[in-house]
């Protein structure tokens, strides 16, 4: 907080303030005159959050959280809940930034969210509207002609039946659940695709698919078409 001026220099004065409890926290500043400087006395509120939270939590610093990472393009609906699909924009913010899995948060994770730091690396800019595969970060984005639209964390293949790199198109798109539990499909070439399936864990698991959350599959089908490009790469 600034407090006087000697010439040009501006001394500042900082000190720690403990919220009792959230809500807004008035704070009041006073200085008696001295001889080299006027008294004054300033106010002013200042926000105070509960940063203590976890699913179910609500309230305002849910909000911000929300806001965070709506504004760096991860899918989540902001509805002001610590939700499942809040948990999920978390776990792919904590993938976005090599910082491992986890639906939780901390401080680091916090500190990063709120100065915006971390964007998805686009590979194919010049790709039109399309998706984005990124199996080192266990990411998926889509993407419109060079600007990310969303978001999600993946599952692709495991070891064994790993999954299939390259540029492709979207040749096929079968809505609702398949037999074998894939739901909301769009396949890209011969029988792999983009789709819900439960479970889609926060480590390679598929047959070769790109498994997407079954709360994330429905938003990812309404924006993928026909012909749209599927890039997937490490």
């Amino acid at each position: 907080m600034r407090i006087g001026s000697f010439g040009s220099a501006l001394p500042r004065l900082r000190a720690p303030v403990k919220a009792p409890a959230p809500g807004i926290l008035h704070l009041q500043v006073v200085h008696k005159r001295t001889a080299q400087m006027q008294g004054f006395t300033s106010s002013r509120g200042v926000a105070s959050l509960n940063t203590q939270v976890g699913f179910g939590s609500t309230g305002a610093f849910v909000q911000l959280i929300q806001q965070k990472l709506a504004a760096l393009h991860f899918y989540i609906p902001q509805s002001g809940v610590y939700d499942e699909k809040t948990g999920l924009a978390i776990d792919a913010y904590h993938r976005l930034l090599r910082h491992g899995t986890s639906q939780s948060l901390d401080g680091l994770t916090v500190s990063e969210l709120l100065a915006g730091r971390g964007s998805f690396p686009i590979r194919y800019p010049g790709d039109g509207r399309h998706a984005e595969g990124n199996l080192g970060l266990q990411l998926l984005a889509l993407i419109d002609h060079g600007k990310v639209e969303a978001i999600y964390p993946i599952s692709s293949g495991k070891p064994s039946t790993p999954t299939i790199l390259g540029r492709f198109h979207v040749y096929m798109r079968t809505p609702n659940y398949l037999p074998d539990g894939m739901y909301y499909s769009d396949f890209f070439t011969g029988g792999y695709a983009i789709h819900g399936f439960d479970p889609a864990p926060d480590y390679p698991a598929s047959h070769g698919c790109m498994r997407l959350p079954i709360t994330d599959a429905i938003s990812v089908w309404n924006w993928l078409s026909i012909g749209d490009g599927v890039d997937v790469y490490y």
